[in-house]
């Protein structure tokens, strides 16, 4: 297994984007006006707030800690596109859905990195193929909405 300061710094950075997709979601519920998409959305920030608490239970194990619970610098940064698209678009879920899916594929990039140091990561490989996969889902989930929007 890899330097555990290294596993720590990898891990922390999962949870600020999981935490980014947290609040991601939780921006773009309160920005639509379609109950079906509030719902959804919904759905998904409460399953990043168990993958970051699945995340910093791990890192507790390897001694780390980690306090974050908004999200990282890209994440604000995100948000903020996600307000200002849905100021200018006069809250069109068209707009909402192509943010999220930024959102989305941003965080499946940063799995598959962290995935690629299976060595490192052998002791929760299988938490992160999980919550991945998870992530992935809600991709497809995200995109079948904008096929029909």
């Amino acid at each position: 297994m890899g330097n555990n300061n290294e596993i720590i710094s990898d891990l922390k950075g999962l949870v600020d984007i999981i935490n980014d997709g947290k609040e991601g979601y939780e921006s773009a519920a309160d920005a639509t006006d379609n109950p079906e998409l509030k719902a959804l959305f919904t759905k998904f920030s409460t399953q990043r707030a168990g993958y970051a608490q699945e995340l910093k239970d791990h890192i507790a194990t390897h001694g780390g800690e980690s306090t974050n619970e908004e999200g990282g610098i890209l994440g604000v940064l995100h948000r903020t596109w996600i307000d200002i698209k849905q100021a200018l678009s006069s809250k069109e879920d068209s707009a909402i859905l192509e943010a999220v899916t930024t959102g989305e594929k941003a965080a499946i990039d940063k799995f598959d990195a962290a995935l690629e140091n299976y060595v490192e990561h052998a002791d929760h490989l299988g938490l992160l193929q999980k919550q991945r996969s998870g992530i992935a889902q809600a991709l497809t989930e995200i995109e079948s909405f904008q096929t029909i929007s």
